[in-house]
């Protein structure tokens, strides 16, 4: 036996999901265990999921050792998921138990296998189709070869089990013995996929090349919005396919999962694993071990798929690269598109970073050399990109509570009367971020967090966009009591639809936002029915700048251009370049030339002019001049501690004695700056308080911060949280 296998009775080091700060002894099975194994193991009363993480440490009493209760049917661990697991820990300052959460995130993972009864889409048709009929009927068309368990499917289309059933019996829907996880089809890398253009053909063939060489590497691919970025990658996921190893496709927005699955089948002739919180928990369960045991090829996913247990991962696409949804905020605080280069440089994998708008941290690598930049700069097939200019917001005569200039109205109804598509885009959910008393000044804000409440209209409630809570629209002002004096500020998408309505009567609108579906499915069906030409003029969030392909759609109209460079956010100009070029890209997509034009008060402002010009290297530069004079990321290292509590003065008292006592910061040269309130001072009832903490590119800021932290005991109802290279300073 090699050292990697523990025989019965030798004790074993296992790491467990529970919170506790040390591996714990347990005597290997009967039958013996193999290091990496996933195993259930009795803590107390209970039986918890955990993992062989080496030999057992045996310095207490070995006979109240207990022993491991089995070993799971999954593939063990391997090395460098275990390395991948411990590095982003270290690097994150995460329990390795949390990152042990992260890597199990699928249910069921220890039932024996089995077989199961699953639901299909049948042949017949039944003799009366009720409406809660069609919904089920409905839900197996859109989902296509996902498999369903009784219950799913019922939920899914919000009828009870014997809907179902009644529909089994017809031949609508067929009922199957199937085993509870099976492997995915094989997918084809030899299908012919899209002609490709020269520029794009050389880009695919180096991408290839790195693929084949089995080594590390990082490419930015970066391209016009339209450029074909997905199709030259796709010619990399082929070539892993060839190599017999595995591929993973990031994507920041669950409802991009659809048309991109499509594109996916088309090329491979089969779909893809699915990883996000859009397909079933019996899926979700089906791909963790599928991959595990090198059964699902290609996997496309959310930034969680990053944690799958690939047996043989040779490839990580990252879409839209630049798109702040890779940085997981809550738990474990960590930032995607960085974590899929660790992963791929301890597994030899080659990382494809896609964007028409990297980040600049991005940007950065590829100046120094360590990323290598292929660039696609024509548009797809006889699209060009679209002509971008400003409207002078202090010269146009709009009316008071309106905020469609007469020179956006008048572009729009152009292209309506030649049956083209126009988007307005806004990015403010909800109908107004304020609403205000006119009677006192109040404003209505949250119950349990120091933010304004926005009003939906739609759902004719008050929203908190920070913690979720909602109360119905009061009549009277809560402060002074008075009726019929409260009043929208300024404006959301719902209120744009309103004034769209009120300006173009005889146009179709559909508002995209997020917060306006109840379900994917819905979602996925709005955005399908844009693209086949139901509606005259969308009204969108920044969900919409996310890779739709809108045939129709050649005119974009940015309300409030100056929206998003207000705020002291150091990445406030970055963030507005790339969402006003993403949102611009989305015009002019088919063979009628486009136009985005922005709404601005500031059109002589640098970032302003430089999405106009489309300098972005010009951009870039001076931002980059910038941040490296102020030493900020990605030249400097950066890590936001927030502190959280019931009590106000708990917090703040231990954010004084964090500020007094730095000495561990000190030595690297590091700088500390508050405490002070967060901007949002207080969430979900508890009060926050952040400290900034800066130091060179090259400190060793985690030990350090380890260390520091490690001086002070938290109360029991305080919470501290560390974010390395933070996104957010809220």
């Amino acid at each position: 036996m090699t050292a990697d296998f523990f025989h019965e009775g030798q004790l074993v080091g296992v790491l467990t999901t529970q919170p506790l700060d040390r591996l714990l002894d347990y005597k290997a099975p009967e039958g013996g265990c193999w290091l990496g194994a996933f195993v259930e193991v009795p803590l107390g009363p209970r039986k918890v999921l955990g993992v062989v993480w080496g030999a057992g440490q045996g310095n207490f009493d070995l006979s109240k050792i207990r022993s491991v209760n089995r070993v799971l049917e999954a593939a063990p661990m391997r090395e460098e998921m275990r390395n991948f697991l411990g590095r982003v820990a270290d690097y994150t300052l995460t329990p390795m138990p949390a990152m042990l959460r992260l890597a199990t995130r699928a249910p069921g993972l220890g039932d024996a296998p089995s077989m199961r009864k699953v639901y299909r889409l049948g042949d017949a048709a039944p003799e009366r189709l009720t409406e809660a009929r069609a919904r089920v009927l409905e839900v197996l068309r859109d989902y296509g070869g996902l498999s369903f368990t009784l219950g799913e499917l019922a939920e899914a289309a919000g009828v009870g089990t014997s809907v179902v059933k009644g529909l089994v019996t017809q031949g609508a829907v067929r009922e199957e013995d199937t085993p509870r996880d099976t492997p995915y089809p094989a997918l084809d890398p030899d299908l012919a996929g899209k002609s490709l253009a020269d520029d794009q053909a050389a880009s695919a063939e180096i991408l290839r090349e790195g693929v084949r060489s089995g080594r590390y590497g990082t490419t930015l691919l970066q391209g016009v919005t339209g450029s074909g970025k997905t199709e030259v990658y796709l010619e990399a996921v082929a070539e892993c396919l060839r190599q017999g190893r595995q591929a993973l496709v990031l994507l920041p927005e669950i409802a991009l999962t659809n048309e991109f699955i499509h594109r996916v089948e088309a090329r491979f002739g089969m779909p893809p694993a699915e990883w996000h919180s859009g397909v079933t928990l019996t899926e979700r369960r089906r791909c963790w071990r599928m991959v595990g045991q090198g059964a699902a090829q290609l996997v496309v996913g959310a930034r969680s798929a990053l944690y799958l247990p690939f047996r043989d991962l040779g490839l990580i696409v990252v879409d839209e690269e630049h798109d702040t949804s890779y940085k997981q905020e809550d738990g474990v605080v960590y930032n995607a598109r960085d974590m899929a280069v660790l992963r791929a440089s301890l597994n030899e994998a080659q990382v494809v970073l896609a964007s028409a708008t990297p980040s600049l941290e991005s940007w950065a690598n590829v100046e120094a050399g360590k990323y290598r930049k292929l660039e696609l700069t024509s548009r797809f097939g006889a699209a060009v990109m679209p002509k971008m200019s400003a409207i002078d917001m202090r010269v146009e005569d709009v009316p008071s509570g309106r905020w469609i200039s007469p020179s956006l109205q008048a572009a729009i109804n152009d292209r309506t009367q030649k049956g083209e598509q126009s988007l307005i885009f806004l990015n403010r959910r909800g109908y107004a971020p304020v609403t205000l008393c006119r009677a006192c000044g109040h404003q209505i804000g949250c119950d349990h967090c120091d933010a304004r409440m926005v009003e939906h209209r739609f759902l004719k409630r008050l929203v908190c966009h920070q913690c979720g809570e909602t109360k119905p629209m009061p009549a009277a002002c809560p402060s002074c009591g008075v009726e019929g004096k409260l009043a929208p500020v300024g404006p959301g998408v719902e209120r744009m639809a309103e004034e769209v309505a009120a300006v173009f009567p005889e146009s179709r609108v559909t508002v995209l936002s997020s917060d306006l579906f109840g379900s994917a499915r819905a979602l996925k069906e709005a955005i399908a029915n844009i693209a086949e030409g139901g509606t005259d003029i969308i009204i969108g969030t920044q969900l919409v700048a996310k890779g739709h392909n809108f045939p129709l759609l050649t005119l974009v109209g940015v309300i409030d251009a100056d929206l998003g460079l207000q705020g002291s956010d150091l990445r406030a100009a970055e963030r507005t370049f790339q969402l006003m070029r993403q949102v611009a890209g989305r015009a002019g997509r088919a063979e009628t030339p486009g136009e985005a034009l922005l709404q601005t008060y500031q059109p002589e402002h640098p970032v302003i002019r430089a999405i106009l010009s489309g300098d972005e290297e010009g951009f870039w530069s001076a931002e980059a001049a910038a941040r490296k004079a102020a030493g900020v990321p990605p030249y400097g290292r950066m890590a936001g501690i927030v502190l959280s509590s019931p009590n106000v003065q708990e917090v703040f008292d231990l954010g004084s004695e964090m500020a007094r006592r730095i000495e561990p910061l000190r030595r690297i040269g590091a700088e500390v700056y508050g405490p002070a309130p967060a901007p949002i001072a207080r969430i979900r009832g508890r009060h926050r308080v952040r400290l900034l903490v800066k130091a060179d590119k090259a400190a060793p800021i985690q030990a350090a911060l380890a260390e520091w932290v490690g001086q002070f005991k938290l109360p029991t109802n305080l919470r501290l949280t560390i974010d390395i290279d933070p996104q957010s300073f809220y």
